[in-house]
């Protein structure tokens, strides 16, 4: 079975910056396409991205690419048994991270709240594999989600703190300062 299961769109609420991204249903697991584009401190960033997953939502891997200032951006990223790598370099501290979460886009945050029963206030802890914004490492990032009605979420990480509304599909529709969108499908 394959196909498009619904799409979703953002715009930054903190920014210029917009987001879509398609979520998938592949032979083998799950697809999430999209293109970011955002500019920050006059900087233009556009990335095309591709997160693959488990059928269980469990990720993968995840290509990037596009340019950022006018620099070319080309990421390969893949879950190994020792951890995730980086265009071929392990990333230290990420052995053991299920979950991948690139830093500019809310996209990403569907994948644990897929994978996880979060039936009430008691918050789950995942640590993910965070690519980091100026998108050349990945770190662990230790993250909570408990659900705080039928559809939103409370998010934390270290030094932040959200509320998500999330869409049935898992998508997340407005992420408290930083986005909001709406899905289609």
């Amino acid at each position: 079975m394959s196909g498009t299961v619904c799409t979703a769109h953002w715009r930054r609420l903190d920014g210029e910056g917009t987001d879509r991204c398609t979520l998938g249903a592949a032979d083998h697991g799950w697809l999430l396409s999209g293109q970011a584009v955002w500019r920050e401190a006059g900087v233009e960033t556009s990335l095309s991205y591709a997160v693959r997953c488990d059928p269980a939502w469990a990720s993968l891997s995840a290509d990037i690419a596009g340019h950022q200032g006018g620099k070319p951006i080309a990421l390969r990223l893949l879950r190994t048994g020792p951890g995730w790598t980086l265009n071929g370099a392990l990333q230290p501290g990420t052995q053991g991270c299920v979950d991948l979460d690139l830093s500019f886009t809310p996209a990403t945050n569907l994948l644990p709240l897929r994978r996880l029963s979060i039936d009430g206030p008691v918050p789950v802890q995942v640590t993910a594999a965070w690519l980091v914004p100026d998108l050349d490492r990945m770190e662990p990032l230790p993250q909570t989600y408990s659900r705080l009605d039928e559809g939103d979420f409370a998010y934390t990480s270290p030094g932040f703190t959200s509320r998500l509304t999330v869409h049935p599909s898992g998508f997340v529709t407005h992420y408290a300062g930083l986005w909001e969108g709406w899905v289609d499908g």
